[in-house]
């Protein structure tokens, strides 16, 4: 039976909002990865979470940009946590909207003091209090919370898209964990690309996240494919232009073929490098998918 949302207004969304689940993505995939490498990873890897870090602080400070640009009244974003009558913190827990607002925000937060945390243990910032944030049994608990918001904004975007009464977004509850596992995924590829410019990254750890992006990528493939079951009929909405993209942009170009060039030259030539893109470029593709072939449904299906 089609989906009783195609009768639905779109929200309009579209670039602008592609790119920051994109971004948003890459910036909790990052935080999440630094963090698993600090909390489990040997000594020797920490310059590898590090640039977890160094990675996470951009991508999120695209996101609010992003975000205000894309509102009807770009003037009035502040009012998303502030009440505009007496200018006191407003969170509103059964709104998602509001609560990613505020996830963003103090993700953000985190993301800040760890870049300069990681600074500081890279010697270029001569505040040495700032290393105390990622040492100890403190160090420990803030990044273990840095990374739960990570976790948090990496498949936030998908669940947003869940609970918005659209057909394909509405008919299925497994675009948060596509989007996380996404996420992760263009993380790990994006940490690997800069890493191989990166003077002191060890290998041992390099390979690990290699085999990490590997594993992620498979299970995004099984989730993918779970997700186009479980939408039944409505599925029949990605017969066309948009169902060839994800097919050729996502699975082809942005997992199976990154797959192929790990293992046939692991670690070596131009195989890396143009691995790490193409999974970039298919983690952009399946949101542009995912976002515009919805946007695209304005009536309904038989």
């Amino acid at each position: 039976m089609p989906s009783d949302t195609y009768a639905t207004a779109p929200p309009e969304w579209h670039w602008l909002v592609i790119v920051y689940f994109f971004f948003g993505g890459i910036a909790g995939g990052s935080y999440a990865l630094a963090a698993l490498i600090h909390l489990f990873g040997a000594p020797e890897d920490r310059p590898l979470a590090r640039l977890g870090y160094y990675v996470a602080l951009p991508a999120v400070l695209a996101c609010a940009p992003l975000l205000i640009l894309d509102l009807n009244r770009p003037e009035r974003f502040w009012h998303m946590v502030i009440q505009s009558e007496r200018f006191l913190p407003m969170f509103k827990w059964w709104s998602p909207m509001s609560v990613g607002s505020w996830a963003l925000m103090l993700f953000g937060a985190f993301a800040f003091l760890s870049f300069l945390a990681a600074l500081a243990e890279d010697g270029r910032l001569p505040i040495r209090g700032f290393r105390a944030l990622h040492q100890g049994v403190f160090g420990k608990l803030f990044v273990a919370i840095g990374a739960a918001f990570a976790f948090f904004l990496a498949s936030y975007t998908g669940v947003l898209l869940s609970v918005t009464n659209r057909p394909i977004w509405a008919d299925t509850n497994l675009l948060g964990l596509l989007f996380l596992l996404s996420g992760a995924s263009t993380a790990a590829a994006l940490m690997i690309l800069l890493a191989g410019r990166r003077q002191g990254v060890p290998s041992p750890g390099l390979r690990s996240l290699y085999r990490f992006d590997d594993w992620v990528m498979l299970l995004e493939l099984v989730v993918l494919v779970v997700l186009v079951i479980s939408l039944g009929a409505v599925a029949t909405a990605w017969l066309n232009a948009w169902g060839l993209l994800l097919l050729i942009g996502v699975v082809l170009v942005g997992i199976l073929v990154p797959l192929l060039l790990h293992h046939r030259h692991f670690l070596g030539g131009l195989s890396v490098p143009a691995a790490s893109i193409l999974v970039l470029i298919g983690g952009f593709i399946l949101r542009a998918v995912v976002v515009l072939s919805s946007e695209a449904i304005r009536h309904g299906v038989g």
